[in-house]
């Protein structure tokens, strides 16, 4: 790994080289804007450093009961789940929230064309000066499977990043063929913006339990109401998901609160270093599940499928601190959580960028069973 470490620490100076050279002297071409992303090169998974991966025939997934490291692509059809546009069984409430109802989120943003620039001192630190109170609105969509039986407690999957439509056609085909639970599926708008200072990179970003309480305490309440459903207080039947940052924010929840969310779902997630504001405990943002968290703390009964591209996020922004390199960081999560024993599935996908959506339509199905894996309802 630390092979790994040194090859993406070169490529990240070769980058950053090269946009110097180009913005001094190509005097025709405009300077880059300080979140300008450079195009990340082509990782190779059987590269010496990664972790050990079983190669898949092009066009397969990973079987949905088996835990390890594996390869998919470069291939990436539709599952037949997802294949073609067919109308849902159950049916699908939506409803807006306004950060003037809101305790936990008032709201933030960052002025436009703005960004950060580097701590002198600590070159982890970025340090936002435009960021400030702004209102938002965000839209929730809550699937509910036909075969819900009105007044049941039902299990359930928080999706960020909503509202995912495709999610919940793979759902209901998944429910339908006897593949998944009767699950309800609530998919959550953001608040507004990416990354330090904006109100989307407080919510996703944070190494704390608090999206998952505004989840508990704000939403939740509101998709018991609108959809008329009841939700289980069973970690055990709920699930968490979601890309980039909205994949960091999955494991965040389920990390900081086992007592309210068991299963987590990501795809190229945002185990960088990105929280704002800084936060000397955690002074690396997410780096730190794979650095400190993980391998110094008691495995956490916590169930997780994860996916990374080979063309995934290298530095896009103006720090170069060795802690954005989304490819290295989910490879670390795979070593640290197969060395803990933890029950997960790792999925790096060759010809596939950030959050890859022909990736995720090939894989959403065989990830959504993989997580809810071993489900037993509780006893009434």
């Amino acid at each position: 790994m630390s092979q790994l470490r040194n090859l993406a620490s070169l490529l990240a100076l070769a980058l950053f080289l090269s946009g110097a050279f180009v913005s001094v002297h190509c005097q025709t071409l405009a300077r880059p804007s300080p979140t300008a992303r450079p195009t990340p090169p082509t990782r190779d998974p059987l590269t010496p450093g990664y972790v050990s991966a079983k190669q898949l025939s092009d066009g397969t997934v990973p079987p949905a009961n088996v835990n390890g490291n594996f390869i998919v692509g470069p291939t990436h059809n539709p599952a037949p789940e997802l294949a073609h546009d067919a109308a849902l069984a159950g049916s699908v409430i939506e409803f807006t929230m306004n950060s003037i109802d809101s305790k936990i989120y008032p709201g933030i943003a960052r002025d436009p064309g703005t960004f950060g620039t580097v701590d002198t001192g600590n070159p982890a630190r970025l340090i936002v000066t435009t960021s400030h109170p702004a209102p938002y609105t965000r839209k929730v969509a809550v699937y509910v499977p036909s075969a819900y039986v009105p007044g049941s407690v039902a299990p359930f999957l928080v999706d960020s990043d909503g509202p995912h439509p495709w999610l919940f056609s793979a759902i209901d085909r998944l429910i339908a063929e006897h593949r998944l639970p009767v699950i309800i599926a609530i998919s959550i708008g953001n608040g507004g913006g990416d990354a330090q200072g904006s109100e989307r990179g407080l919510e996703y970003d944070t190494m704390s339990g608090r999206y998952a309480e505004f989840v508990e305490t704000e939403v939740l309440p509101l998709v018991e109401t609108q959809a008329h459903v009841k939700l289980t207080r069973d970690p055990d039947a709920r699930a968490t998901m979601g890309g980039s940052s909205g994949g960091a924010c999955a494991l965040i929840m389920a990390w900081y609160h086992p007592d309210l969310y068991h299963r987590v779902l990501s795809y190229s997630g945002t185990f960088i270093n990105q929280q704002w504001p800084y936060d000397p405990k955690m002074a690396h943002g997410a780096w730190e599940f794979h650095e400190h968290l993980i391998p110094e703390n008691p495995a956490k009964p916590i169930r997780i499928w994860m996916e990374v591209g080979d063309r995934d996020l290298l530095n896009p922004n103006v720090m170069r601190d060795g802690m954005h390199d989304w490819v290295l960081a989910n490879e670390n999560m795979a070593k640290v959580l197969a060395d803990k024993s933890y029950h997960y599935q790792f999925v790096f996908s060759r010809n596939a960028g950030h959050v890859d959506r022909a990736v995720i339509q090939q894989t959403l199905p065989e990830a959504l069973e993989y997580v809810w894996q071993g489900y037993t309802p509780l006893s009434r």
